[in-house]
């Protein structure tokens, strides 16, 4: 029996992780939910992360955790919890499958669009550190360490082997920023050669942009720094169907946390809209990663079948036309 962590979230949040443990329960799969507070309401219980003491201590105790999307309140609380958690548990990597869904129409629709984007976490400007100066002026440091370069670089890797993939770019502004960016270029060089049956490309980043869009079938898997990263998965998601279909993980050597690309859309909580294709494919691959590639399959396979007999939520159909989240949930246990 696995031990998972539960973090139902903001917004759709707890909707979508509602939908996923459903499936979850209706495979009968070996796992324990273990259910934890963490987000607006701890922030207003006075928690200043969003999250107690206690709930960490059963993420740690769990190595595991299902989160649903979580949203910083604007005038209390810190930093982003998101970036708390990732800081507090050093999940170093975020990795975002980008692949084409049956049954949903794109601008790519056919093509063979599947590769992985993984995105240093921690680091770069999102470390957060930044200040006012003289003049109105205001300053943001971009840190990036050889420790967290590598780290990454290392990661993408090895996701390739573990996948069978041929090929890691590296995509940096190291053109620009040489001694930032260019400190990720270099380590991405130096490891390299540790992985002979990797072909390791370097390309820079805005031109990696306008890759992705004329010919994204050419990237297996992408690695870069966390701002860059954060702007390219959301572009990746863009080819194949937006962020509401787009799973994620963050993965660190004795923790993994994984939640969906997509925020907690509190405009539409609580009135069965909410897609939870991207929560359901999280759910996939943590079953992965915990080893359970019979359960992961299944599901992903009900997944694919219900999408590709049409049954579609609202965001990916004309107005009024989708089913609700229940009913795109029934449907998919049909096929389980």
């Amino acid at each position: 029996m696995n031990n998972i962590t539960v973090i139902p979230g903001d917004g759709i949040g707890p909707e979508v992780v509602d939908a996923t443990i459903q499936l979850l329960k209706h495979m009968n799969c070996p796992l324990a939910f273990e259910y934890i507070e963490a987000g607006e309401e701890a922030f207003k219980a006075g928690y200043v992360q969003g999250i107690s003491d206690e709930a960490l201590q059963i993420i740690v105790k769990n190595k595991v955790a299902l989160k649903g999307p979580i949203t910083t309140p604007v005038g209390y609380g810190a930093q982003s919890i998101n970036v708390f958690l990732r800081k507090h548990f050093q999940t170093y990597a975020n990795v975002r499958p980008i692949k084409l869904l049956p049954g949903i129409t794109t601008p790519y629709s056919g093509r063979a669009i599947d590769f992985i984007l993984v995105r240093e976490n921690i680091e770069d400007l999102y470390a957060g550190i930044e200040f006012d100066a003289p003049g109105g002026a205001a300053i943001a440091l971009k840190i990036m360490t050889p420790e967290g370069c590598e780290r990454v670089c290392r990661k993408a890797f090895e996701l390739a082997q573990q996948q069978g993939r041929q090929s890691v770019h590296c995509a940096t502004k190291a053109n620009i920023l040489k001694k930032t960016e260019g400190l990720l270029k270099r380590t991405f060089e130096r490891v390299a050669p540790n992985y002979p049956s990797i072909k390791a490309h370097h390309i820079i980043v805005d031109n990696c942009a306008h890759q992705m869009v004329r010919q994204p079938e050419q990237f297996e898997v992408l690695v870069m720094s966390n701002m860059n990263g954060d702007i390219l998965s959301d572009l990746g998601s863009g080819l194949v169907g937006g962020l509401g279909v787009a799973p994620g993980m963050n993965l660190g050597d004795d923790v993994a946390i994984f939640e969906p690309v997509h925020g907690a859309a509190p405009d539409i909580a609580g009135q069965g809209l909410a897609n939870p294709t991207a929560m359901i494919q999280t759910a996939v691959l943590m079953l992965k990663y915990i080893a359970m590639h019979d359960e992961a399959t299944a599901l992903e396979e009900a997944l694919f079948k219900t999408l590709e007999a049409g049954v579609l939520t609202t965001d990916l159909t004309p107005k009024g036309a989708g089913v609700s989240t229940q009913q795109f949930v029934d449907a998919v246990a049909q096929y389980l």
